[in-house]
């Protein structure tokens, strides 16, 4: 069965750098588009960003363009987002997300920037 394990939160001060992991398995992991959400306190889940199965192709929220980077390790199954120059506004809960006919969901990593 599909399963994403995100790892990689924690708590740090604004302009500090995070790295998110997610470990897939289940599926094709190369054949698909992946996707990395997040959910702010009191707020819905939102898109982050997006990469292709062979990692060409990246979009961004206009909100994290330019701090955040995705990228995947077909070899390892593995989805990585580098987040750079994090502010206070991006804490949430973020979560690794593949649509295999549905959505399919890690369980989400908690990350919180604050001074």
């Amino acid at each position: 069965q599909v399963q994403l394990v995100e790892s990689g939160g924690g708590l740090v001060q604004p302009g500090e750098s995070l790295r998110l992991s997610c470990a897939a398995s289940g599926f094709t992991f190369s054949a698909f588009y992946m996707n990395w959400y997040r959910q702010p306190p009191g707020k819905e889940r939102e898109l982050v960003a997006t990469i292709s199965g062979g990692g060409r192709f990246t979009n961004y929220a206009d909100s994290v363009k330019g701090r955040f980077t995705i990228s995947r390790d077909n070899v390892k199954n593995t989805l990585n987002l580098q987040m750079n120059s994090l502010k206070p506004e991006d804490t949430a809960v973020y979560y690794c997300n593949a649509k295999i006919g549905r959505d399919y969901w890690g369980q989400g990593t908690q990350v919180t920037v604050s001074s």
